[in-house]
């Protein structure tokens, strides 16, 4: 944010611009203003006929969820535009306005114009004026013609022709969005029937009645199979474990204890058993009375074989297969029998469990597997009832369109309506010569403004100190007023005035003090270092360094210092005619040894000696560059405490850069009423070059007219004529002394 210094110092710069190019900026000015004058002359009266629209909902709207306005849209408030930020109203002022409407009207009322031709659409367009009436819903339809009665016909009509167009347009749009509609029913019908049987048939072929409760069922059985199965599992470890101990007790599997159990409770097996141990005892008897060859042992054993083919073949009949089994497995105990019956008991218990457990698994799995399709199902089934409900959707709502735009086809109501008729105006409009009047000054203004942007931007002179202080970057040691303050402009520059020694000849003047004040700086350039040997010069002529380096010595040799001031400007030598003293020996005699220096040198002044330039020779530089001139330096600075040596301009010639390099440094003098832009760059250019010690910048002719800065220090001029000799400057360097 800009400081209030800046925009002091911008307003302060511009008032100094308008003061120094007031002249062609006046008249500029005037002349912009006295052709507004002459153009207000030129005006003929005019009247205005004034109507008023009151805009309102559409009709219908297209693009709506419903076609026909309705409270929740808005009610009776304002139209709806497409884009937010814009006012509907204003397209209406678009369509008002457009080619069609106003030819409309040019042919209807046959408009015409002073010269008897058609009037132009676009002569009617520069007359008809369309103003919203801020915060309502209100168009303020304004005409003005030289003819009053056609002010208010063209007002009318264009109403007229809008609110008949505007219905007109509604119908075509209504019709044209039926006939769509008309032609999308039937395919968006279909479109509903397709996604209904494709849903079905998802149904039918997945087998789906209602996925949400069959998720819960699935998730219930799953869990009730999952304990039925470890209830399963437990039993069946019991059976194995019952059935493993009674193996093991009885020495037989599953097939030979059924078998034995068989044959034991079969009473064909039990009764040749019983009769072969009959044949058994009585060949026990038998052989104990006969020999193997006797009839009667023959015949039992003829019996007993007899009777074991039957018995096997009794076996083979009662279990079916052809198994050989032990005899003393045919008849068994009692115990035995029982521990064999529970064997088999628990291997029929243990297979059914077995079978239990395998149908459980299968019936595990298969609802596993259900479930693991769930997710899917209900995801296609989510997606065909969507698709079913956007077919629905689009076709309830086409159908619904589709009746209101029937219901619209038949209105004939506009967008707006006419609250105000215009009227035949009995007065003229009011003049608008204020406004062209004050239009001419505003214009003025600019015009006197860029006139004097143009002319200070095209001219490249240096204005103001701070112009100079800005390019050069020296440390500055002060300024120099210009003496005759009310000299006029800046064009009078230093010829116009009185070259003078004005510390010596108004020592109470605002110049002398700046002088006391430039010396005291020069004295405080440095701590360590006395510079005493200063060479004064400038970028250009007429800058005034010759007269700051005539005051600068008066003012150090008026403080009892033995001050030394050399006239080294062989060229157009000034010192002389300041002091108005002779010149026809000085510095070039010494030079060449043509003269002493204790005869070449005057005093016009207390502890003040003079070198004049004396004759000028054919090179001065010659002389300047010379070892003659460095001793002559190094032998005046042990006789006096300060020399001033007076130099030609830098762009001149090498004189002052010459010196500079013999002496402690060169002091600096500009004057912004002399010194362009270009002729100051190339000075700090040079002197960046030279490597010579610049010791400050001194800026002279300062004058109030260009720089408000420094405005204030003229205000305090008279009172420097009432203040005495001992000033604050001056008893300060008498003490340093």
């Amino acid at each position: 944010m800009e400081s209030r210094a800046d925009i002091d110092l911008d307003l302060g710069r511009y008032l100094l611009m308008v003061k120094r190019q007031w002249i062609p900026a006046a008249s500029i000015f005037v002349a912009t203003v006295a052709l507004s004058a002459l153009a207000t002359t030129r005006l003929t009266p005019s009247y205005e006929a004034e109507g008023k629209l009151l805009f309102k909902l559409p009709t219908f709207q297209v693009l709506g969820n419903n076609l026909l306005p309705s409270n929740s849209e808005g009610g009776s408030g304002d139209l709806k535009s497409l884009v937010s930020t814009q006012n509907p109203i204003s397209t209406e002022i678009e369509v008002i306005s457009s080619r069609p409407v106003l030819q409309q009207a040019i042919n209807k009322l046959e408009l015409k114009t002073k010269k008897g031709e058609l009037l132009q659409v676009e002569d009617l367009q520069k007359l008809l004026t369309l103003k919203i009436i801020g915060g309502t819903d209100v168009l303020k339809v304004t005409y003005q013609s030289l003819d009053p009665k056609e002010a208010a016909a063209v007002v009318n009509t264009v109403m007229n022709l809008y609110l008949e167009n505007d219905i007109q347009t509604n119908r075509a749009e209504v019709e044209t969005t039926y006939k769509f509609m008309a032609r999308q029913l039937p395919k968006v019908q279909a479109a509903v029937r397709l996604t209904e049987v494709t849903l079905r048939k998802f149904k039918q072929e997945n087998n789906i009645i209602d996925l949400a409760e069959e998720t819960k069922s699935v998730v219930t059985i799953i869990g009730n199979l999952e304990t039925e199965i470890n209830t399963v599992k437990s039993q069946l470890e019991d059976v194995n474990a019952q059935t493993n101990t009674l193996r093991q007790k009885i020495a037989l599997n599953s097939q030979q204890a059924i078998a034995i159990s068989s044959l034991n409770n079969s009473p064909a097996v039990q009764g040749i058993l019983t009769q072969l141990q009959e044949i058994d005892r009585q060949l026990a008897i038998e052989s104990s009375r006969y020999f193997d060859d006797n009839p009667v042992i023959i015949s039992l054993e003829s019996k007993k074989a007899n009777l074991n083919n039957l018995l096997q073949t009794q076996i083979q009949k009662t279990l079916g297969t052809a198994t050989q089994v032990p005899q003393e497995q045919l008849q068994i105990g009692q115990l035995k029998q029982q521990l064999i019956q529970s064997f088999l008991q628990a291997e029929i218990q243990r297979n059914g469990l077995t079978q239990k457990l395998a149908s459980l698994y299968n019936s595990l799995s298969g609802h596993q597997r259900r479930a693991k399709i769930i997710p899917m199902l209900v995801q296609n089934q989510r997606d065909l009832e969507r698709k079913v409900e956007v077919a629905q959707s689009t076709y309830e709502t086409i159908l619904k369109k589709a009746q209101e735009l029937q219901v619209a086809q038949n209105k004939n109501t506009a967008n707006a309506r006419i609250i105000s008729q215009a009227e035949v105006p009995r007065t003229q409009t009011s003049s608008k010569k204020p406004i062209i009047l004050a239009i001419g000054i505003i214009l003025g203004a600019f015009f006197a403004t860029t006139t004097i942007l143009i002319i200070e931007m095209r001219d490249r002179s240096l204005k103001t100190l701070k112009e100079v202080r800005d390019i050069f970057e020296y440390t500055f040691l002060g300024i120099v007023p210009l003496s005759n303050k009310k000299g006029g402009n800046r064009n009078h520059h230093q010829e116009g005035q009185r070259e003078e020694i004005i510390v010596r000849d108004a020592p109470y003047s605002l110049s002398s003090e700046m002088y006391r004040m430039i010396q005291a700086n020069l004295r405080l350039l440095s701590s360590d270092k006395l510079f005493n040997t200063i060479v004064v010069t400038s970028a250009v002529a007429k800058e005034g360094k010759s007269t700051v380096a005539a005051n600068l010595s008066a003012v150090i040799a008026q403080l009892g210092y033995r001050v030394l001031l050399v006239d080294a400007d062989m060229r157009i030598p000034a010192q002389h005619r300041l002091w108005q003293v002779n010149s026809l020996v000085g510095l070039s005699e010494v030079l060449v040894s043509q003269a002493e220096f204790n005869l070449a040198v005057c005093k016009p002044m207390d502890h003040l000696d003079l070198l004049t330039a004396g004759v000028r020779p054919p090179n001065p530089l010659a002389l300047l560059d010379s070892n003659r001139m460095a001793s002559l330096i190094k032998e005046f600075s042990t006789q006096y405490d300060f020399i001033i040596i007076d130099a030609p301009p830098l762009l001149i010639g090498a004189d002052a850069l010459t010196l500079g390099k013999m002496t402690d440094g060169i002091l600096l003098v500009a004057n912004p009423s002399i010194l362009d832009l270009k002729s100051a760059m190339s000075t700090k250019e040079i002197l960046n070059n030279s490597k010579c010690n610049v010791l400050g910048l001194l800026v002279n002719g300062v004058s109030d007219q260009d720089d408000t800065n420094y405005n204030h220090l003229y205000n305090f001029e008279e009172s420097f004529k009432t203040q005495a000799l001992n000033n604050p400057f001056l008893s300060m360097w008498k003490k340093i002394k």
